[in-house]
């Protein structure tokens, strides 16, 4: 009975080890999206944009 208590405990604190991993994760993604200035976003955002304006273009009949 004892043993099986031990397994619970240890598979409970590896449960909570990968959750604040992933939390972990999370917010070191989040920090480098916003290390980004405003006039970087939009730079990015136009380039996308015309990327998506040409490839959407149909090809000219000659």
């Amino acid at each position: 009975m004892r043993q099986r208590m031990r397994w619970w405990k240890v598979l409970g604190l590896a449960g909570l080890a990968g959750v604040a991993a992933s939390g972990v994760v999370i917010a070191r993604a989040e920090r480098r999206r916003r290390a980004y200035t405003p006039e970087e976003i939009r730079q990015r955002l136009l380039e996308r944009h015309a990327q998506a304006n040409d490839a959407a273009k149909p090809a000219d009949p000659a």
